[in-house]
């Protein structure tokens, strides 16, 4: 559990999202300098939605997450602990199914989904084991795990600079472009608190996940761990 974690409890943090809500997409949109649009594509490849295939979209935020995979054919329940997220994305998705849920005791049935997914959002759970744990039960034997979350970059000289940015510039940034920039100050924390790829691997593998991989992205800023739930689970 990370630092901010322990000084935040589920509705604090749930407030908290609610408060950036309006422009959350904007704000992550200048604060990651257009990267995230990069890491979705390659978060949308890694899932490989087919028509037909049923998507849960943890921590979906507004949405903007899950529309490539309905693009794909899929469908995808975008859900969140957020109300004022779900809020934002039915003003401007009413086509998804967007679901309240806590990722800790979701609101679905067991082996309902081809695929679970979630980004940026696994480092917000009070208890990550116990989503992971919920996110194989609702998985059908077979069916993809993809998590996409910040991590450490790979090379420490660069991971110096970046641990200065998000505790100094990233705060500063937000407070031009954020409808709640005090939230980011939590967020930079959260993120220098977050287990490197390696240990995160290992939770995931812990919980029951089939073997476990992971790929770095933009200097290993961000990480997508990929597993299967095994057929005999």
């Amino acid at each position: 559990m990370s630092r901010a974690q322990l000084d935040k409890q589920p509705h604090e943090v749930a407030a908290m999202f609610d408060g950036v809500a309006r422009r959350y997409d904007v704000t992550n949109d200048v604060l990651s300098m257009g990267q995230d649009r990069r890491w979705r594509k390659r978060v949308r490849r890694l899932v490989a939605a087919k028509p037909g295939d049923r998507v849960l979209d943890l921590a979906a935020g507004t949405g903007t997450s899950s529309l490539p995979f309905a693009d794909d054919g899929a469908y995808v329940v975008p859900c969140d602990f957020s109300i004022g997220m779900l809020r934002q994305g039915r003003s401007r998705h009413d086509d998804l199914p967007f679901t309240a849920g806590d990722a800790m005791r979701l609101p679905f049935a067991d082996q309902t989904f081809d695929a679970v997914t979630i980004s940026f959002g696994l480092r917000n759970v009070h208890e990550p084991a116990v989503a992971l744990e919920e996110m194989l039960r609702v998985t059908r034997p077979g069916g993809r795990l993809v998590v996409c979350e910040f991590s450490h970059p790979t090379y420490a000289p660069f991971r110096t600079v970046y641990v200065e940015y998000l505790m100094r510039a990233l705060p500063a940034v937000a407070a031009r472009v954020s409808s709640n920039p005090d939230s980011y100050v939590y967020l930079a924390e959260s993120i220098s608190a977050w287990p490197d790829q390696l240990a995160l691997a290992k939770v995931i593998a812990e919980v029951g996940w089939g073997p476990v991989t992971w790929e770095n992205l933009s200097g290993g800023i961000v990480a997508l761990h990929t597993a299967t739930r095994p057929t005999d689970a």
